[in-house]
């Protein structure tokens, strides 16, 4: 069965896509902690990111380096946080999240609910630094 990442990697399902190459994808979280928060996956639905072969983990390190710096740019923010949970969608992601203070990336703080024209301000912002 795909996983919900399958099905936007698919357009099954919209997203707010910043960035993608022929075998990674990133886009804004659907739920985030802060205004920014992107996720980074690997179109080969694989559920652990250590699942990844050798190649396929370093390259995908290595987009969501190319994303963090594009937020860092486009976010106001000290730094960007990093988190790969892997809990809640069984499909490799690594968490690239704005970060400010500490709490910023407290997966247990209230999730934001973020209007169209916020997610698209912050999906064009991120495309284009």
């Amino acid at each position: 069965m795909s996983s919900i990442f399958t099905k936007i990697i698919n357009g099954e399902i919209p997203s707010y896509k910043v960035a993608e190459d022929e075998n990674f994808i990133a886009f804004l979280d659907a739920m985030p902690l802060v205004k920014g928060h992107t996720l980074v996956i690997p179109k080969k639905e694989v559920d652990l990111i250590f699942d990844l072969d050798s190649e396929e983990f370093k390259n995908l390190w290595g987009f969501a380096q190319q994303v963090a710096k594009k937020i860092e740019k486009a976010i106001p923010c000290k730094r960007v946080g990093v988190a790969v949970i892997g809990l809640e969608v069984p499909h490799a992601h690594i968490h690239l999240v704005p970060l400010n203070a500490m709490q910023d990336l407290n997966f247990g703080n209230e999730r934001l609910k973020l209007s169209t024209e916020e997610y698209q301000t912050i999906q064009d912002a991120i495309k284009n630094a």
